[in-house]
């Protein structure tokens, strides 16, 4: 009766640290909305955005995790996944929320999991507007995260949300405030160039092999940054849509300066463009050669300068895409640049926020 009582006490104690030291925190999310979450959080959900939880969570922030959107990252890229899955021990067998851009993306999952914090993309979150009523009558704050839009506040607001939510906040900080500064060194530069005629500059998606015109990029992703470097992007007004094909003839009476074919490490697309962890840089300059030596292209500068280019799709509309801006930064404006080697910047990223060693080939010229 008395080691009961003991027993009980020792509980109701315990009860009492834990609601003590938990606090309702205001955190402000990419879209400025004000989300007050209880903290330290205890159980957590993340729809997307994985590496980007993890530079800021940290690989200890996945010990809360309790379920995760799957297909946007073991389906899309499943060689991304393993590498974190082989260092993060209960991410293989992580509960699946499904995924909205495929219609499995379910509620009730996510409040059966009971996360203290759901963290959800942009674009999942305006698909799942029917379903929100369901997700504030469980209680359950929905914290969005967004580095789609390819904005700087976005991306900065993103990374502090992430951190404030997941007790992170100095690395949170240490991370946007090297975002910020990567993105006003790179501005600067472009500024500084300032050519007598804009570069003109041609994306594509090269999933699919050379012989089929992949997607090219307006206002969004590529055609994006295109436009923030301040080039010409040849797919500006020739598409319906913020991403398709570009008809091939106008490709050649552009005649672009550079040309960037997107790669990744897609499976059961045997043609791709590979680039990722496990890419040679022969491997990739492979894959990217039957673009260089379409027929039709056989005339164009970029192809006759050597300057065509694989690069990896999956660091568009990143937390590091930074990376990626200043590779694509350095083709256009190779003096202002020169001292600047997105490789290593990449290598040094990893190797201060992620959980697993950087390899591979990320980018390459289709000429060394």
């Amino acid at each position: 009766m008395k080691f009961a009582s003991i027993a009980a006490a020792l509980a109701g104690l315990a009860a009492l640290c834990t609601s003590a030291f938990a606090a309702p925190t205001e955190i402000v999310d990419a879209l400025g909305r004000k989300v007050t979450v209880e903290t330290p959080v205890k159980r957590v959900v993340v729809n997307f955005n994985f590496e980007e939880f993890t530079a800021v969570a940290g690989k200890e922030g996945w010990a809360k995790v309790v379920g995760i959107s799957r297909a946007p990252w073991a389906g899309w890229r499943p060689a991304i996944f393993s590498r974190y899955a082989a260092v993060i021990p209960n991410l293989q067998d992580m509960a699946d929320i499904g995924h909205s851009d495929d219609n499995t993306f379910s509620i009730e999952k996510i409040i059966s999991l009971k996360p203290d914090v759901l963290f959800i993309s942009e674009w999942a979150w305006k698909s799942i507007e029917t379903g929100r009523p369901q997700l504030e009558a469980a209680g359950i704050p929905v914290v969005i995260i967004d580095y789609n839009a390819q904005l700087l506040d976005r991306h900065l607001a993103s990374t502090r949300a992430l951190g404030k939510a997941m007790g992170q906040e100095a690395r949170a900080e240490e991370i946007a405030k090297l975002y910020e500064s990567k993105w006003n060194d790179t501005m600067a530069r472009v500024a500084k160039a300032a050519p007598a005629k804009k570069p003109v500059v041609y994306f594509e998606l090269g999933q699919a092999g050379a012989e089929t015109v992949g997607n090219s990029y307006s206002g969004t992703m590529w055609g994006k940054i295109a436009t923030q470097l301040g080039a010409t992007n040849l797919a500006d007004g020739k598409l319906p849509g913020p991403w398709g094909p570009v008809n091939a003839e106008a490709v050649i009476a552009d005649n672009p300066d550079q040309i960037f074919i997107a790669g990744s490490s897609w499976v059961g697309k045997p043609k791709a463009v590979k680039t990722g962890y496990d890419a040679t840089p022969d491997e990739t300059r492979a894959t990217l050669a039957p673009y260089a030596a379409r027929p039709a292209w056989a005339d164009l500068k970029a192809v006759k300068n050597g300057d065509v280019h694989a690069i990896e799709h999956g660091l568009c509309r990143s937390l590091p895409d930074f990376v990626a801006t200043r590779y694509i930064a350095k083709a256009l404006y190779p003096a202002q640049f020169a001292d600047v080697d997105p490789a290593k910047e990449w290598a040094e990223y990893h190797a201060k926020y992620l959980p697993v060693a950087y390899s591979g080939t990320w980018f390459a010229r289709v000429k060394p």
